[in-house]
């Protein structure tokens, strides 16, 4: 069997102790990684993490019990209880246990170790305060037309999602795409350390995390920690229009790539033709017209990106233009369809429920404010987390934003739309029904309400964190997607 990494390989990379009775060395092996019990597999390497709320060194017997062949422990761990470990390992001499100073780290290290067994793998990394998922998967899009690629799935991009996500890393892979994010200081800088990526891209410096990190110049000194390790023939690609641009290309060792709307037809070799709200935006690649799905100007620069991307690594117009025109919305993250309530009212919905920040929901009200041939703009808006002390502020700026783009209605949901609500009013907006609530029974009041003031036409808008799951609310006033006419 063969191993992802062998005895020494590992015990070097994470500076590891092997404890009590582990089989032969030669026969070693694990074939995956993970750090939820409940996903051990035959041959896993079970890596326990310490949480706030919880310690996965309880569920270690369990990872055993499923077929886990090495297990990590952290030292403070060990020297607390070190007996019944040795007991543990005693039982189940077939497994490794592995004495590190920090669970976590080791993760990173290890899949450090494991990534760079795969020289010849050309690395991207992407990041930025929104649009990096959508981003990403247009660029594995883009590049799938020419090469076998390897990414992280959905938003795997944490300090530990990013690490587990690399050893899928096999030889076959040419490329590999990597989301990063971070919601803390400095763990852009350490699943760069991870990847290592050659090449990098940001697509903006936006308010995300600001409550954690204090101002977008802390935001953006954090993001450009994935440009680290770009070496003289590597390139960084960075977004003309964000005014943080010349503090990203500060210290840049390889080449700079600008892309945007801004950029000259003869730099970028794109030309916007038409923004078809709803339907999309069509736009010329060289020569080729691709009519991107997805609505919002936003999801156009998303796109850029990818396309700049595709273009450095030599993927032809024509196959950018058949990746882009077959992407569909990525689950939750500005969805479009026609919508039959409850009751026989069609509506347009537009659904945004995974994630919510400042600017994410600027782009998304903007948005909706520029569709149209609607009836009325009816938006639903919850909450924002992790904002910390700017999140009264920034759910001000919400709700004026909203009353900004023209809607007929709002039901502001959660604690601290509050803010947002009381911000509309301010600005002379009346038509606003404020939930504090963010239970079942909040997301009733709100269907009811929405059952009630909708008529057909409508542009139906649903925008908060993923942590609110305003997803609720759809069971509750539909019953189905795309049967209405028109």
């Amino acid at each position: 069997m063969n191993s992802l990494l062998d005895y020494d390989e590992l015990l070097n990379a994470v500076s590891g102790k092997a404890v009590g009775f582990a089989l032969n060395e030669k026969k070693f092996y694990f074939t995956s990684v993970v750090t939820d019990s409940r996903c051990v597999v035959a041959g896993s390497l079970f890596i326990p993490l310490i949480g706030q709320n919880e310690d996965g060194h309880k569920y270690i017997p369990q990872a055993i019990q499923k077929g886990a062949t090495a297990v990590f422990i952290d030292s403070d761990e060990y020297e607390e209880d070190s007996r019944k470990l040795m007991e543990l390992a005693g039982e189940h001499s077939h497994v490794l246990f592995v004495v590190v100073s920090d669970t976590l780290h080791a993760l990173q290290d290890a899949a450090a170790a494991y990534v760079a067994k795969f020289p010849r793998l050309l690395k991207i990394g992407i990041t930025g305060s929104s649009g990096k998922t959508t981003t990403k998967e247009m660029t594995v899009a883009v590049l799938k037309q020419k090469y076998n690629v390897i990414y992280n799935e959905g938003n795997l991009n944490s300090e530990t999602g990013l690490p587990l996500s690399v050893f899928k890393i096999q030889n076959e892979h040419e490329i590999g795409v990597f989301e990063m994010g971070m919601n803390r200081t400095n763990e852009i800088g350490e699943i760069a350390a991870v990847l290592k990526p050659q090449y990098a891209l940001v697509t903006n410096i936006g308010t995300a995390h600001i409550g954690i990190l204090g101002s977008r110049e802390n935001i953006a000194r954090e993001k450009r920690k994935i440009f680290t390790y770009i070496p003289e023939s590597g390139a960084a690609f960075i977004p003309s229009s964000d005014d943080f641009r010349f503090f990203l290309s500060e210290e840049i060792k390889g080449h700079i790539i600008n892309y945007g709307k801004d950029i000259p037809l003869a730099e970028n070799g794109v030309t916007l033709i038409s923004d078809d709200g709803i339907c999309g935006t069509t736009f010329k690649v060289g020569s080729e017209e691709v009519q991107l799905k997805l609505p919002g100007i936003y999801n156009y620069q998303n796109a850029l990106g990818a396309i700049a991307i595709g273009r450095y690594f030599g993927v032809s117009d024509n196959s950018i233009k058949t990746a882009l025109e077959s992407f569909m919305p990525i689950a939750g993250r500005t969805e479009t369809a026609s919508f039959e309530l409850r009751g026989g009212t069609c509506v347009t919905l537009v659904k945004d429920c995974y994630n919510a920040n400042p600017d994410s929901m600027a782009k998304v009200l903007a948005f909706c404010g520029s569709v149209k041939n609607i009836h009325h703009r009816i938006y639903v808006l919850g909450d924002m987390l992790e904002l910390g002390a700017k999140s009264a502020e920034e759910h001000a700026n919400v709700g004026a934003e909203a009353v900004v783009s023209s809607p007929d209605q709002i039901i502001f949901i959660g604690t601290e739309m509050k803010y947002a609500a009381a911000a509309a009013k301010s600005a002379g907006f009346t038509n606003a029904l404020y939930i504090p609530d963010s239970d079942d029974n909040a997301m009733e009041l709100a269907a009811q309400f929405l059952i009630d003031c909708t008529d057909d036409g409508d542009l139906l808008l649903l925008k908060a964190s993923r942590g609110m799951q305003l997803e609720r609310i759809i069971p509750l006033i539909g019953v189905s997607e795309g049967n209405c006419n028109g």
